[in-house]
């Protein structure tokens, strides 16, 4: 930000520049983590080779794993790193805003160096590490485009959690009776739908504050499926509580790309109706007639219900549409993940999901790419347990919740959400 200042022995003006307050956040922020990064890499250094296997046995290209010394290559990239934060500060103090580009490739380096010091002396699967991390992200993603779809048309959605869980319970349930995962799956959809209703119904109709009914109906969700599971599904378990899981689908071709392929495109229906539903959401969002009158009753709905938009009628279904997207995300937990329903087996995705809304500042790729981010935290703590990593597993445990408060917190900055979000619209 410049001001101007007069020599006093002319009238010219003098530009004098101070840095913008805006900006000077991810400096800060780049400054710390390069700070870690020397404490860590330079005199934590460890010796050892980390090797990254890059694929699995059962791919048909096999990619040679890549070794790397742990400690030279600690020290390179932590000056490298120091020199991206000076470089960082250089622009604020500039009045410029740091480049995205500049964070992304500050973020890479520093996994980088960190994966090389922790996996010292020890093969780091590089594949399963990234298809652990898409199996975490699935259920974030799709309570994320819930999430999106809710808040873009004005009712803030902190009944995720709820929608998860009750399309956990009853995809459990309703699979294990009929025996079919499609089934399951439908249910779990009307099931969210169900929990949306509730949250539409008291804050759209009675005006009540949408913060405290999404938090009631977490409450309510949990405790009931919890009863539920103890009273039912328990005792009952073989007839009960043993759903079909989908099973893998192998796109031909795609699924034989290297490295990526078998993490991407061998996954099950789920996982693919979740391509889907992200790429759907982004289109009807910011390229249809829906898209148009769900943003405006979202941002300003006196001027919507001006021209002809039902504001309350459109709030009411696409909340209800959000729901089943979330319902069917709760549904990846029993029919594609784990195989059976267990108590609060959530274990705070839907605020996960709701931080990857607001990191993604309401939309739904840069969502999604906030979950895929979320679900590496997650996984990352479980591969360097298994590899034995001198990181304490209380800090990786902690880890992806770590990085949510930092994402939301540091890196997201000043944003601004839709502008009638959370407020309930009055007609007249």
């Amino acid at each position: 930000m410049s001001t101007a200042t007069h020599d006093p022995g002319t009238s010219v003006a003098v530009p004098v520049t101070r840095t913008d307050r805006r900006h000077v956040k991810a400096p800060i922020a780049l400054g710390v983590f390069a700070l870690l990064a020397v404490l860590l890499f330079v005199f934590g250094r460890r010796d050892g080779v980390a090797t990254f296997q890059l694929s699995r046995a059962a791919d048909v290209v096999q990619v040679p794993n890549i070794p790397v010394p742990s400690a030279p290559t600690g020290i390179v990239l932590a000056f490298v790193l120091v020199a991206l934060s000076i470089l960082s500060g250089w622009w604020a103090r500039s009045g410029r805003r740091t480049p995205t580009w500049l964070v992304a490739l500050f973020a890479a380096l520093f996994l980088l160096g960190f994966l090389a010091w922790a996996a010292a002396g020890a093969t780091l699967p590089i594949a399963g590490l990234l298809a652990g991390s898409l199996a975490l992200a699935v259920p974030l993603i799709f309570g994320s485009m819930g999430g999106v779809i809710s808040e873009r048309v004005g009712v803030v959605n902190v009944a995720i959690e709820g929608q998860l869980l009750a399309g956990a319970f009853t995809s459990a349930l309703v699979a294990s009776i009929t025996g079919s995962s499609l089934a399951g799956l439908a249910a779990a959809m009307v099931a969210g739908v169900l929990v949306s209703f509730v949250l539409a119904a008291f804050s759209i109709k009675y005006f009540v504050d949408q913060v405290i009914v999404g938090v009631v109906l977490n409450v309510l969700v949990s405790g009931l499926t919890g009863f539920l599971f103890a009273q039912l599904l328990s005792p009952n378990a073989a007839a009960l509580n043993s759903p079909p899981r989908f099973a893998r689908i192998n796109i031909p071709l795609l699924s034989e790309i290297p490295i990526l392929g078998p993490v991407l495109f061998r996954q099950t229906l789920i996982v693919y109706l979740m391509y889907i539903a992200v790429a759907a959401v982004y289109f009807g969002l910011f390229h249809t007639r829906w898209g148009l009158r769900l943003r405006a009753v979202g941002e300003h709905p006196q001027a919507a219900d001006t021209v002809g938009i039902n504001v309350a009628a459109t709030r009411f279904w696409n909340v209800s549409l959000a729901g089943a997207i979330a319902g069917a995300g709760g549904a990846f937990f029993t029919l594609g993940s784990v195989g059976a329903f267990g108590k609060d087996m959530t274990a705070g995705a839907g605020f996960i999901a709701l931080a990857a809304v607001i990191f993604g500042r309401w939309d739904p790729i840069r969502a999604t790419l906030a979950a895929l981010l979320f679900g590496f935290a997650s996984n990352l703590q479980n591969v360097l347990g298994i590899i034995g990593s001198p990181v304490p597993s209380e800090f990786m445990l902690m880890l992806p919740y770590v990085v949510t408060i930092f994402a939301v917190a540091g890196l997201v900055g000043r944003v601004r959400g839709p502008a009638a979000a959370g407020k309930p619209y009055v007609k007249g």
